[in-house]
């Protein structure tokens, strides 16, 4: 059932324009029934892409086919606006310059809602929590590491502009190498030993070590042993426009997923993700 009401939404994203006198695709009439949602397709198990059409995954506007959690929260969101989903693939560092610009509506990526982050954009409430870990070498010297302490000094990389490249510097002695754009790259530079831990949340950690099962594994931090962070820090949440009038029907439409339908849906996402990334 529809139970948001479609035209004060295809008003927002008609006010949510540039302003600069270019048309923006929200501006025209064929587009407001179109709800375009940022993401990496490239963030296993929260996004992926597809070569070939299935019934879990959405085209993509550039062409190919994309899948993950990220893709059937935003499908059932997209459903409960009653409009039509677009994945808008793009780099990570691309986000939120076009949730501002307005070529896209919603950020779905698996972005953590920072202070730094909404001096930019607002947020919903979390979609998904998680936990740190560390992806290691199976073979390697850090597989049997249960704390920071064990790290003293090893290279450790994380991803570029987020909170996974930040917190590496909790390691004691850390060498902090360049943080890279995406975890494909930060898996082929784990892999190759250029670096000798990734810093990933939980989900990512199991769909990368259930993809190389020979080859990495995650590390078990016991209690108190692992990285300063507040849970708050990997929650996931969905971005927008700052000051947005989406914001109030989105988060609506968010509260209709369940927390046990939020968990199947990882799970699911999980099970089907590809095992090459």
């Amino acid at each position: 059932m529809k139970r948001l009401f479609m035209s004060a939404l295809a008003l927002t994203l008609v006010l949510s324009g540039c302003g600069n006198g270019e048309t923006t695709p929200a501006e025209t009439e064929e587009n407001t029934d179109t709800l375009r949602v940022g993401m990496e397709c490239n963030y296993t198990p929260f996004n992926w892409t597809d070569v070939e059409a299935n019934e879990y995954n959405v085209p993509v506007a550039a062409g190919g086919y994309c899948d993950g959690y990220d893709v059937q929260i935003a499908k059932l969101i997209a459903e409960e606006l009653g409009m039509e989903l677009e994945v808008v693939k793009m780099e990570w560092d691309s986000l939120i310059p076009s949730i501002k610009s307005g070529t896209i509506d919603l950020i779905i990526a698996g972005m953590t809602d920072t202070e730094e982050r909404r001096q930019e954009i607002d947020f919903t409430d979390a979609y998904y929590q998680s936990e740190m870990t560390m992806i290691v070498r199976k073979d390697g010297a850090y597989a049997d590491a249960t704390s920071l302490e064990d790290f003293r000094g090893a290279t450790i990389q994380g991803q570029l502009a987020t909170l996974y490249d930040t917190v590496i510097d909790d390691i004691p002695e850390v060498n902090h190498a360049q943080a890279l754009d995406s975890y494909p790259l930060l898996i082929t530079s784990l892999m190759s030993g250029a670096v000798d831990g990734v810093t990933a949340e939980t989900p990512v950690g199991e769909a990368w070590v259930a993809a190389y099962p020979d080859d990495l594994t995650l590390v078990t931090f016991e209690e108190g042993q692992g990285f300063n962070i507040d849970l708050s820090d990997t929650a996931v949440s969905i971005g927008l426009a700052k000051d947005s009038e989406l914001t109030e029907t989105v988060q609506a439409a968010l509260d209709t997923i369940s927390q046990e339908e939020r968990e199947q849906l990882m799970k699911d996402a999980a099970s089907r993700q590809p095992s090459e990334q």
